[in-house]
């Protein structure tokens, strides 16, 4: 009657037992957000952020870029490979709420004194030979092992956010790269025609010193001037050259040629719909992940707490099976043998090291939640940065178009009064290069509007 009595003490405290359970609920921490942006004048609740990628480049050989990049980069492939690592260590947290179950094949002999002295001393042997099942259960009483489960719950959805982020990361360089190339192509070819330009200016000068209207020096000054500009095209190519390397790495591939188009055919309209601050917070990866490792510290503290209450096992040790002395007729009906143990184990001896561990888990969430409210800190800054620098960026362009339109007409002025004698030939080359500075500055100008256009893209959690 005994073991029945433990046996409904056991089944009590598992089900009824559940009332003294760690009820710790998770919620998100507040984190203010209202100043992020600074004074950006953000009403507007749509956001860039919700365009899909696909969508948001029109370029269609950067589109294809892009896909190759998601398929081929070794970064995005070690993320793929974490997210497999987080769903397997998830799968194992949920299963330590079922029991283990092991075969179990055993053979004892137990030797004894035959109570006599001289060279067989121990004369009496009982082997005994046991193979069944053992299985081992640990009731969840009071909530340790929902906690851990929930906290690597935590850690493969912050996997899956890692993915997210390398993807938006990836998808920004990958346009950037683009970007960038597609500038050098077209800084190449206003230098080109430039070069053109001043070599029609160097005839020009010769034919004029010839005809006693200018001097040796006027030829040689505008020859120094054309060399000059010759001599960066080499650069120019090798930088060319190099970046289409980078970006073949960049997408996983060996390096080559880069398929592109034209740096005059790419979109760097002003952006529109930044969206409000708590959006931000909704669709970046790494304030996302900041959350969840704080979420995972959180569950890891709760189950550090409830290790200080007694753990209930069911059925440790062989639970069924035959048992026998010996192997003959080992599997007769009169052999087999169940057992069923119920253990309450509670902490003695270990608080110093229960009380360390929930110090430890305290600290680590108390730091996870310093992480979290420095990254939303850290992006609030990132965007207003971009916003304002984008924002001015933009402002340059009907200046810049006055400008390239003034130096042009100059250029024309000068070589025309340069003919008529009314102009000396410093004039003409310091025209000259003003319009060449402007026109590569021009250049300049758009693929800074277009890199910020793609970091304000991925800065607001855009991407995916």
């Amino acid at each position: 009657m005994g073991r029945i009595y433990i046996f409904i003490l056991i089944i009590t405290i598992l089900f009824f037992g559940g009332g003294c359970r760690n009820t710790r609920i998770y919620s998100s921490p507040d984190v203010e957000n209202e100043g992020l942006y600074r004074k950006s004048c953000i009403n507007d609740t749509i956001t860039i952020a919700d365009i899909p990628w696909k969508d948001f480049f029109t370029d269609q050989l950067l589109t294809a870029l892009i896909e190759e990049g998601l398929r081929n980069n070794s970064d995005m492939r070690i993320a793929y490979s974490r997210i497999r690592s987080a769903e397997a260590t998830l799968r194992m947290a949920r299963s330590a709420f079922f029991p283990t179950v092991n075969l179990v094949g055993e053979v004892q002999e137990a030797v004894v004194s035959n109570g006599t002295r001289g060279r067989n001393i121990f004369g009496y042997s009982t082997p005994q030979y046991n193979l069944g099942i053992s299985s081992t259960w640990e009731a969840d009483v009071w909530g340790k092992l929902a906690a851990q489960k929930r906290s690597q719950y935590a850690n493969f959805l912050n996997s899956l956010e890692y993915r997210n982020l390398v993807q938006t990361s990836l998808i920004s360089n990958i346009a950037t790269s683009y970007y960038s190339l597609l500038a050098l192509d077209r800084q190449l070819e206003i230098t080109k025609e430039t070069v053109e330009l001043l070599w029609d200016t160097v005839e020009t000068m010769a034919e004029l010193m010839d005809a006693g209207l200018q001097n040796g020096a006027a030829v040689q000054q505008s020859l120094a001037l054309y060399y000059a500009a010759l001599v960066t095209v080499p650069d120019l190519e090798t930088q060319i050259y190099q970046a289409e390397n980078s970006l073949s790495v960049l997408l996983g591939r060996e390096p080559g040629t880069i398929e592109r188009s034209e740096l005059e055919y790419q979109d760097s309209i002003a952006v529109i719909g930044y969206g409000i601050p708590a959006q931000m917070l909704a669709r970046r990866p790494d304030v996302l992940q900041a959350e969840l490792a704080f979420r995972s510290a959180f569950e890891m503290t709760t189950a550090a707490r409830a290790s200080f209450y007694p753990s209930v096992i069911l059925g440790t040790g062989s639970i069924a099976g035959y048992n026998a002395t010996s192997l003959s007729h080992f599997f007769k009906p009169e052999n087999l043998f169940a057992n069923i143990i119920g253990q309450i184990t509670q902490p003695v001896f270990m608080r110093g090291q229960l009380k360390g561990n929930l110090t430890i888990a305290e600290a680590e969430q108390e730091e996870a939640l310093i992480t979290f409210s420095q990254t939303v800190l850290t992006a609030g800054k990132e965007v207003t940065d971009l916003l304002f620098a984008y924002n001015s960026s933009l402002s340059k362009n009907p200046v810049r178009d006055k400008q390239i339109k003034s130096l042009e007409t100059a250029v024309y002025f000068t070589q025309e009064l340069l003919v008529a004698g009314e102009a000396n030939y410093t004039e003409v080359l310091t025209a000259l290069q003003n319009l060449l500075s402007a026109r590569l500055n021009h250049t300049s100008d758009i693929l800074e509007q277009l890199q910020y256009r793609v970091e304000l893209y991925r800065a607001l959690g855009g991407g995916l």
